[in-house]
């Protein structure tokens, strides 16, 4: 069968749906706890040359927004999603302000992107989710021009952020049904693997590809922390599935669970993550770009 043709995404359902819903639900904190990402893609993005950015997985458009905010007149940001409650939302933030930003609902791995019309393919934790990475890749290569730049943020491994499984591991009693994370499967912990980064940008026509380390220090209220943990993640999904007493047994315990992080009225963690960039390869005989991993 031709590798370019698919069935719809497995991940489209949840994102149009249930999880896309709890993200919207959840903005305001999601934005708080990871501004410190965006502020690095903004700053990437406005110390490159070029200024026609897509921002891929946008979600609410917080990305897209301040990368246009600083960009200004001179800019462009579209923001792609496969989620339509979430593009809905990003929709409603860009009318409220005079930018230069739209937003497409777009699965990117097949979207038919003009060719060779962004000079950046930003994306704060949005490329974990691709059913095929390559595939996807290599859409976004065509939608790049030669030369331009790719620059994502993607979580580590599970082990290296403990924070993110915290519910999960304090609720697997009491939710023995709760599906187990599959390495490589799509979802937030798909590119923990630093090799399989490079070999899939490699295989995706992108050059010049480094993957660094990095830590960032996140935070969130207290009081949004009761919120969070009950409508996002693994968790949050089967909480929209059991009986009360059950929701209230798995709350309580799941909140006692992150008191380690709890810190008066703010939620502190570190986060694992990669700070990954590439560039788009020229036709073939030209100048090819170096691998760091």
């Amino acid at each position: 069968m031709d590798v370019t043709q698919r069935a719809e995404s497995e991940q489209a359902p949840l994102w149009r749906g249930r999880s896309g819903r709890a993200w919207v639900e959840a903005q305001a904190p999601l934005d708080q706890m990871f501004k410190p990402f965006e502020d690095l893609l903004v700053k990437a993005v406005c110390a490159g040359a070029g200024h026609r950015v897509l921002d891929v997985g946008c979600g609410t458009g917080s990305t897209t927004l301040a990368v246009a905010r600083r960009l200004g007149a001179k800019g462009h940001c579209t923001g792609a999603d496969i989620s339509d409650p979430m593009i809905a939302v990003a929709r409603a933030r860009t009318e409220r302000e005079d930018i230069t930003a739209c937003f497409i609902r777009a699965d990117v791995q097949d979207h038919a992107f003009d060719p060779a019309s962004f000079d950046w393919i930003i994306s704060r934790f949005g490329v974990m989710f691709f059913d095929n990475p390559v595939l996807a890749f290599k859409n976004l290569r065509r939608a790049a021009r030669d030369g331009a730049d790719l620059c994502f943020i993607a979580w580590r491994s599970a082990a290296e952020n403990p924070f993110m499984t915290t519910a999960e591991r304090a609720a697997a009693a009491l939710l023995p049904n709760m599906p187990a994370r599959r390495p490589d499967a799509p979802g937030q912990f798909a590119f923990a693997d630093r090799h399989r980064i490079a070999a899939l940008l490699e295989d995706s026509g992108w050059a010049e590809i480094d993957i660094r380390p990095i830590e960032v220090d996140c935070t969130m209220r207290e009081s949004d922390l009761l919120g969070y943990l009950s409508c996002l993640g693994p968790v949050g999904l089967m909480l929209q599935e059991v009986d009360e007493r059950t929701r209230e047994q798995v709350i309580e315990t799941v909140r006692a669970a992150f008191d380690p992080y709890v810190h008066g009225v703010e939620v502190r963690f570190t986060a694992a993550c990669w700070m990954v960039s590439a560039r788009a390869r020229p036709a073939p005989g030209t100048l090819k770009g170096a691998t760091h991993v």
